[in-house]
């Protein structure tokens, strides 16, 4: 047997012992490394060419699906091996922050669920639409938890305007999925089917059963849009990880939870940093408990607007109100024919105000029937928005299934692990996996390996929304473009948050700073940076 075999042998007896199969990626000379048991889940056996990376055994896996299951099936797949081992070993920073932002959402979509008389299993979607990240917005413009296309939000009656996005609410946008996937599953009596059909719209799916001949998700699954065949699978994955990360020693570390609060109605305009300030609260923990304010302010045709502010500052406010509020109210003369032109583009909108202010219904709200062949009843649901919710296709499966590209970083003086994870574009998290390392302690000479992904899956991209990961990003992208500046004219009702949202990899921070801004100011012809 020689050295090759030995080592293979060694390792293979190791992983079995402990819950683990090794993959093998590329058949060269290895260098195998000392590990010990708590580190062994993150084991990864160094060769010249790409790493080999250790895999969760099918046999577990189908045995705690199997212990998982409840309403929804939890069906073992080449795909979820696939995404359990991606988010396991090679994305394992990812599986964290889920785990951290667990806490602020889940009460609320289990409450939700139990309330329409949905299966529980359910509020793992959102993991896989958007990270837990209530500002996510897709390159389709799906928006919010739950990504809702603009169309299909209008029609479940959350309202889109330049200042306020109901799609970003947590509350409001999850009432509307809970609507929108019991509608999916009247139509197709499958859960599998009703997830995919969230995903790619009713009429993709029905097409991929006409087809295929086939009446269930892994019976259409070749006849599916790229993405939406690694959607369920990713659903599997993500609820086997939400359950058993611990088991793979990716543990949360700090944990994100929804900031006690009261509500005050505010009319007419209001500036949020004014008022932050005024009152002494962090505008971030504004921001953040109000995700469906897109902006820093309300304008001035706002009517009774929910506002969350911290429970803890509540006392504080209540006795400045008048002050505060008089403060927060006033109009900058630069901001006024802004408000003005925005106003008026939005009090025509088809009575979408008066619906947004409780004054009216809103006639977007109209169901369309459903068109299935052969139904001897028509279900009401959302078709015609969701014939639209297609986003360009993105092989999910295929960058999970890819090969890693294998780096060696020979560290350098002056060099630390924070560092060196910002010039890869990799989390630190990852890379103290990657190299089975306790502590950032690294020293001169020392070898690391760095594992590059040729592309992004969706829930990773969103995952990074919002994050210091993403700023950093923008900037590294930044620094490192060599043509020309790309600049875009400011229109009537754009806004610093929207205009960032179009154009990838731009942050509102980076766009104030690219302009030389402080303020969130804008006027119509402005000619602004942003790339």
């Amino acid at each position: 047997m020689n050295h090759l075999n030995r080592s293979l042998l060694r390792m293979g007896l190791l992983s079995v012992a402990l819950g683990l199969t090794i993959s093998t990626y590329a058949k060269t000379t290895i260098q195998s490394g000392p590990s010990t048991a708590n580190q062994s889940d993150t084991t990864i056996v160094k060769s010249d060419t790409v790493a080999f990376v250790a895999t969760v055994p099918d046999s577990l896996l189908r045995e705690r699906l199997v212990k998982l299951q409840k309403t929804i099936p939890l069906n073992y797949h080449k795909s979820v091996q696939a995404y359990v081992d991606y988010f396991t070993f090679r994305k394992a920073s990812s599986t964290k922050l889920m785990l951290e932002r667990m806490p602020l959402f889940f009460p609320l979509y289990e409450r939700m669920l139990a309330d329409f008389g949905l299966p529980d299993e359910l509020k793992y979607l959102s993991i896989v639409e958007s990270a837990l990240n209530p500002r996510a917005i897709s390159r389709a413009g799906a928006g919010g938890l739950w990504q809702i296309m603009p169309g299909t939000g209008r029609d479940l009656k959350l309202y889109q305007d330049d200042y306020v996005d109901e799609r970003m609410d947590p509350v409001k946008a999850t009432e509307a999925a809970c609507k929108y996937l019991r509608d999916l599953y009247n139509i197709f009596g499958d859960w599998e089917l009703a997830m995919a059909a969230y995903n790619c719209g009713p009429g993709a799916v029905k097409r991929a059963m006409r087809r295929s001949g086939g009446d269930s998700f892994y019976t259409i699954y070749d006849a599916l849009p790229k993405e939406t065949r690694g959607y369920v699978p990713q659903f599997v994955a993500f609820m086997y990880l939400m359950n058993h990360a611990n088991d793979h020693g990716i543990v949360a570390e700090n944990y994100e939870y929804p900031i006690p609060h009261d509500t005050i109605h505010v009319s007419g305009y209001f500036n949020l940093e004014t008022f932050a300030r005024q009152s002494m609260i962090q505008l971030s923990d504004l921001q953040k408990m109000n995700p469906a304010v897109t902006t820093t302010i309300l304008p001035e045709f706002t009517n009774r607007y929910p506002l969350r502010i911290p429970r803890q500052q509540y006392a504080y406010f209540s006795a400045k109100r008048r002050a505060i509020m008089d403060s927060s109210s006033q109009i900058p003369p630069a901001m006024a024919h802004v408000l003005l032109a925005s106003g008026e583009s939005i009090r025509y909108d088809d009575d979408s105000m008066r619906a947004w202010a409780g004054t009216g219904s809103n006639p977007l709200a109209k169901l369309a029937l459903d068109e299935r062949e052969n139904s001897t009843s028509k279900t009401a649901t959302l078709l015609a928005s969701a014939e639209s919710a297609d986003e360009p296709e993105e092989d999910i499966e295929t960058v999970v299934l890819r090969k890693p590209k294998k780096q060696t970083y020979v560290v350098k003086r002056g060099d630390n692990l924070g560092n060196i994870a910002d010039k890869f574009n990799v989390d630190l998290y990852d890379l103290k996996r990657w190299n089975h390392l306790r502590s950032t302690r690294i020293q001169r000479g020392q070898k690391l390996v760095i594992l590059k992904e040729v592309a992004e899956t969706r829930s990773e991209r969103l995952a990074d929304q919002g994050t210091a990961k993403a700023h950093k990003k923008a900037e590294v992208v930044a620094k490192t473009k060599r043509y020309k500046p790309k600049y875009h004219r400011v229109q009537d009702g754009d806004t610093l948050w929207n205009i960032a949202q179009r154009y990838d990899g731009l942050t509102i921070e980076r766009l104030k700073k690219l302009n030389h801004i402080r303020t969130s100011t804008l006027r119509p012809g402005q000619k602004l940076i942003v790339g």
